[in-house]
């Protein structure tokens, strides 16, 4: 096995299962997904998981460790939990590796932020280092590095939402429908209890709707710029996503990717792909391989993506500086990305690089909602034969976890039915609002 010989492993892979103990921070799809592929992968038996409420299908599982902590979404109050949480962990055994996961934007902020002190507590840390972090997460700079490599994006507007900036913004300029997202994702989120009306990513159908929600924005707490941008015609089926996993050296070791068939329609979960086809596009993958060595980026990256039909241009949003909800989409075209985590960043180095393109179909919805959904029938009639031949597309589904797991995982699934009728279905398509 070829290693990058500035790494310093820090087990062995048979020593993984009993002294490496996974820590995940937050409750979703994706702390599950850790979850199961760390006991896919390595046969861990608990994976500990943090979370603000009592999810069942995480707290019913037999591979987690739940507990409830009401403050794992505030920085200070986390590090006071995870500093408490190692020095309970290595009392029982001095010997144990930490390593730290997180699953929201805020969360990988706040790892990264706070590597130095989490490092000291005895954690394995693997995300970037915050400078770099904090810029490419701010859209504006990431797309000045998009320019700057000759890699698309969509057309696009800043104003300021703080005292700098303007108090009305030049409505009657724009062409409608435009999109408007906060430039920093997280402390949008941090501000959502302030902001009447609060949405992930806004679809602007005139120019009184932009006012409206422009000054619903410059009243809150969010003081960075708002994003306007272009509208790319298409449907969900034109959005594409890709993950990577990066040696120190910026070099991608692992990519996969694919069409996002079905997106989530509610409004704070908008742009989460639902449904994901695996394809292959090599323009993606070498614009995100300039991106990535450029910045020298380590560890897993998450690109959203959307084809233009104007011009047949892949035009770049932004990057995500974690794994995603869906990242275990790489496990169903072929490498398993929690192992890839663990090799990276605890065995030492990933091998060569390598592609997670098998045929898959992640799918989170039953398939009635595909077919009520999915506008492109072709791609719709490909997408019922890919989810009959993959094997769990659905990832809360688990054969050796508890039935009281994938029972939970069952009722989360058969409710997107509810969930699209209330966002999708009624609304002819349109983003509630």
């Amino acid at each position: 096995m070829t290693l990058n010989a500035s790494y310093t492993p820090l087990l062995k892979r048979e020593q993984v299962a009993e002294l490496l103990q996974p820590v995940v921070v937050g409750g979703d799809i994706l702390a599950y997904s850790y979850v199961r592929e760390l006991h896919r992968a390595f046969g861990i038996p608990k994976t500990i998981v943090l979370a603000a409420a009592d999810i069942k299908m995480l707290s019913s599982s037999r591979f987690t460790d739940y507990r409830i902590e009401e403050g794992v979404h505030d920085e200070a109050e986390l590090m006071v939990i995870l500093e408490k949480l190692a020095e309970e962990v290595h009392q029982e055994n001095p010997n144990r590796m930490l390593l730290l996961l997180g699953c929201d934007d805020c969360h990988a902020r706040h790892l990264s932020g706070n590597k130095a002190r989490l490092e000291a507590a005895g954690y394995v840390v693997p995300y970037i280092d915050f400078e770099l972090l904090d810029s490419i997460t701010q859209k504006r700079r990431f797309y000045e590095i998009c320019e700057e490599l000759d890699i698309p994006y969509p057309q696009t507007w800043y104003f300021s939402c703080g005292e700098d900036g303007p108090k009305t913004l030049p409505v009657e300029d724009f062409t409608y429908p435009l999109i408007a997202k906060p430039s920093n994702s997280a402390q949008f989120q941090d501000a959502e209890e302030t902001i009447p009306g609060w949405r992930k990513i806004y679809e602007i159908d005139s120019a009184e709707e932009l006012t409206q929600v422009w000054e619903s924005i410059r009243q809150s707490s969010y003081n960075n710029l708002l994003v306007l941008q272009d509208f790319i015609p298409g449907g969900d089926d034109a959005i594409r996503t890709l993950t990577t996993c990066s040696d120190a050296q910026g070099e991608v070791k692992a990519v996969s990717g694919g069409v996002v068939c079905l997106q989530d329609h509610d409004p704070t979960a908008l742009g989460n792909p639902l449904c994901i086809m695996g394809e292959r596009e090599e323009a993606i993958i070498a614009c995100a391989k300039k991106f990535l060595a450029h910045t020298k980026y380590r560890g897993f990256a998450n690109f959203d993506i959307k084809y233009d039909e104007r011009d047949g241009s892949f035009r770049f949003f932004e990057v995500n500086t974690r794994c995603g909800r869906n990242t275990y989409y790489m496990s169903l075209g072929g490498l398993n990305f929690a192992e890839l985590m663990v090799q990276e960043f605890i065995l030492g180095g990933i091998e060569e690089y390598r592609e997670a393109y098998e045929p898959f179909l992640y799918c989170c919805v039953p398939a009635y909602v595909l077919k009520r959904s999915m506008d492109n029938k072709d791609r719709l009639t490909k997408a019922l034969k890919l989810l009959k031949k993959t094997k769990d597309a659905y990832p809360l589904h688990y054969s050796p976890d508890t039935s009281a797991h994938n029972r939970w995982a069952e009722i989360m699934y058969l409710n997107q039915i509810r969930k699209f009728k209330r966002f999708y279905w009624d609304t002819n398509g349109k983003q509630l609002k």
